[in-house]
């Protein structure tokens, strides 16, 4: 291992000898840990690209007999994290049968639904398209991949050349072909034309390798890609400085930072702007980077060459679409004013639809797809960094390292070479390939929430929390803020466990700090591009006589119930502007906001104010399509902050009860003899934002079990 190790200087060797053992005799589950391998080392391969299989003998359930079978990744999934159910299994006599029926490559779609009469294990995955590219091998483990370094030759002019002389022909090559099953027929016939090579290049699209066992397929691939790095790491410079040398410098970090978050909500709603998801119900979700790889690029001299041109292989430009949008406007530039920043991008923006209206329309076919959203997906904005916009998080994040793998193919292909990239007509029939629509047409319906990005103040614990879990189960993204740094580090976890790391960001928030305010929105619009939901949930509880009662007691209710949401819905409706596709406020107040009850006075008169606050906020905000709504709640004692602090013992005192008596008492004096629950007020939330609710502002719902007093009319 020791040996493997210093071999390898561009790629992770992660064989373990010990590990593999275990499964020895396995095939299939030496080919899930090979994957896994592989797939956790991002220069061999991107998220849910490249495939791998096994071939070995496994009993035929109907005859008995011993047959050949294929254990292949199937359709989707990730060789990162792909376990045994997402392979297809089949027979591979069967698939290999299939020429027998093939009728060219005109027909070259109706080959998928014949893939299904060779399945061996009825409960596999779906196979893919590129499963005819395997079983027309000979060999028992094979890897097809897409590293950055293999597809820079794979994308150079003379990659073929390059290929040739790199390896001394014991690589083969298949030039550029959509991958189906007469690119299959051609990986073989370009083995029989070259017995003893030891893998293929694909032209612009990656590598097949493999070996007689996992082992001896992991050290194959893991060798051809260190030698093509290798190779590239070599011959960088030498024609010249990356990408043409630098055109400019980039901002300071914190000032990239600060620019990107101002920027990231305009964008957003220009991305918006043709979703489906669009009239205050969300939009696409983004993502930025300024990685140094990223600033390389968009900061050179060749970036106006290159950017243009798009990507090659497959994978990456179906992630990031044709061609990246490069902004038109300066770093270091007053982005204060959005009107005229707005003015400046929007026919950036229309320059960009009607380009790709126009390779829809030149490229398609009689029975393509309609046309999809023209927005871009990839935002360059020179000496700041990168914006990828899409229908969710993860999507987004992944198109930004799909296009990092393209920035790293276009530099090494310009290294040694020129870089090339698909032809448009190519390119479309990848991305408007009926089996690809097809696969599109499968996704599950969007939820309720989907496209949809929520701060809820106060959310590392109690009612703020459970709002928190509720958006994200029903598809949103949520910004977790809390005081207390320690209970907020906890909540994260907790979501990171729960939801995965795309669902949520975090930031320390006092609501009573002007500055941590306007952090938590450029947290939120860095993390998913803007904001759309406000819910004010942060607050505190003083239950005094007025005797008793202090001005600094008095000045905490009112800075943090009062100014707090004041200053947190001005600040988010900033971000809401910027966007224009509406959005929601809603404000956790009280029962005492309307029922006046003994040792009260500063948090019900504080309670009252942020009440008829949101009705004044619900007034002027209905023309920018911002719902403003309250909630009323009454005795959410569970997992509350709010019964910290003497706060408890206060009410008990006032009714002449225990505090652990206080649940029941609360429950006994309801019309509906119910404990409040925080998840009930997250329901009600819900409620207001699910979309059944969409022309309702300026609204009160209580949720108190039925307190008659409470009752607004």
């Amino acid at each position: 291992m020791s040996k493997a190790l210093a071999e390898f200087k561009h790629v992770s060797y992660l064989w373990d000898d010990a590990t593999a053992a275990s499964m020895a005799g396995d095939e299939v589950a030496l080919l899930i840990y090979r994957s896994n391998l592989l797939g956790a080392d991002l220069r061999l391969t991107n998220y849910g690209g490249g495939n791998t299989s096994c071939k070995a003998l496994a009993k035929d359930p109907l005859t008995g007999e011993e047959k050949e079978i294929m254990w292949v990744k199937g359709s989707g999934g990730d060789l990162g994290s792909i376990k045994r159910s997402g392979l297809a299994a089949l027979y591979v006599d069967r698939l290999r049968s299939l020429k027998n029926v093939y009728r060219g490559i005109e027909h070259e779609d109706e080959m998928v639904e014949l893939f299904n009469h060779c399945i061996y294990d009825l409960a596999s995955k779906a196979p893919s398209i590129d499963t005819p590219l395997h079983g027309f091998l000979p060999f028992k483990h094979i890897d097809h991949l897409h590293p950055d370094a293999a597809i820079a030759i794979a994308a150079a002019k003379d990659g073929k050349k390059i290929t040739q002389e790199l390896f001394g022909g014991s690589i083969g090559w298949v030039e550029w072909q959509k991958p189906g099953f007469d690119l299959g027929l051609q990986l073989k016939q370009c083995l029989d034309e070259n017995p003893g090579i030891r893998g293929i290049m694909l032209g612009s699209h990656g590598l097949f390798t493999w070996g007689d066992t996992a082992y001896e397929s992991y050290i194959n691939t893991l060798e051809v890609i260190e030698k093509c790095a290798e190779y590239l790491l070599e011959n960088t410079g030498k024609k010249g400085p990356v990408f043409g040398g630098q055109k400019l410098q980039a901002l300071p970090k914190e000032d990239r930072l600060k620019q990107a978050a101002s920027l990231a909500p305009i964008l957003r709603g220009f991305c918006s702007s043709h979703s489906t998801l669009q009239g205050g119900k969300g939009g696409m979700i983004g993502h930025f980077t300024d990685d140094d790889r990223v600033l390389e690029y968009i900061n050179s001299n060749d970036l106006d060459r290159l950017a243009p041109l798009g990507t090659s292989c497959p994978d990456h430009f179906l992630r990031t679409k044709i061609s990246p949008l490069v902004l038109d406007i300066q770093a270091g530039d007053d982005l204060s004013d959005v009107a005229a920043i707005k003015a400046i991008l929007a026919p950036q923006f229309e320059a960009y639809r009607q380009m790709y209206t126009d390779y829809y329309n030149t490229c398609k076919h009689p029975n393509s797809p309609a046309i999809r959203d023209t927005n871009p997906v990839v935002i360059i904005f020179r000496g700041v960094g990168m914006f990828t916009f899409a229908k969710d998080k993860q999507t987004a994040r992944v198109a930004a390292e799909f296009y990092i793998n393209a920035i790293n193919v276009m530099k090494g292909a310009e290294a040694i070479s020129e870089y090339t990239s698909l032809p448009r007509q190519e390119a479309f029939n990848i991305e408007y390939w009926l089996l690809e629509e097809a696969k599109l047409q499968r996704m599950p319906k969007p939820k309720a929430l989907s496209g949809r990005i929520a701060l809820v103040t106060g959310s590392a614990g109690g009612i703020g929390k459970a709002i928190a879990k509720k958006f994200v189960e029903e598809g949103a993204y949520v910004i977790l803020n809390d005081m207390n740094a320690e209970r907020l580090a906890s909540a994260g976890e907790e979501f990171k466990a729960e939801y995965g790391k795309d669902a949520y960001a975090t930031t320390v928030l006092d609501v009573t700090s002007e500055a941590q305010i306007n952090e938590a929105m450029d947290v939120a619009a860095l993390a998913f591009g803007g904001v759309d939901i406000i819910v004010n949930n942060a607050g505190l509880s003083i239950s005094k006589t007025i005797q008793d009662h202090t001005e600094k007691d008095w000045d905490l209710l009112y800075d943090v119930l009062v100014k707090g949401q004041f200053f947190v819905t001005q600040a988010a409706v900033a971000v809401m502007r910027k966007q224009s596709i509406g959005g929601d406020v809603i404000n956790i107040v009280s029962k005492n906001a309307l029922v006046s009850g003994p040792n009260n006075a500063g948090y019900g008169s504080a309670k009252a104010a942020q009440l008829h606050l949101s009705r004044l906020n619900a007034a002027e905000l209905g023309a920018d399509k911002i719902r403003v709504n309250v909630i009323n709640p009454d005795a959410v004692i569970s997992d509350s902050n709010i019964w910290a602090g003497g706060w408890a013992e206060g009410r008990a005192k006032a009714y002449g009860i225990t505090v652990a008596e206080l649940p029941a008492y609360y429950a006994k004096r309801t019309l509906l003899n119910e404990i409040i629950l925080p998840v009930d007020i997250a329901n009600a939330c819900f409620a207001f934002v699910g979309g059944l609710l969409g022309k309702s502002t300026g609204n009160v719902l209580n949720v108190d079990g039925g307190v008659a007093v409470g009752f607004v009319r």
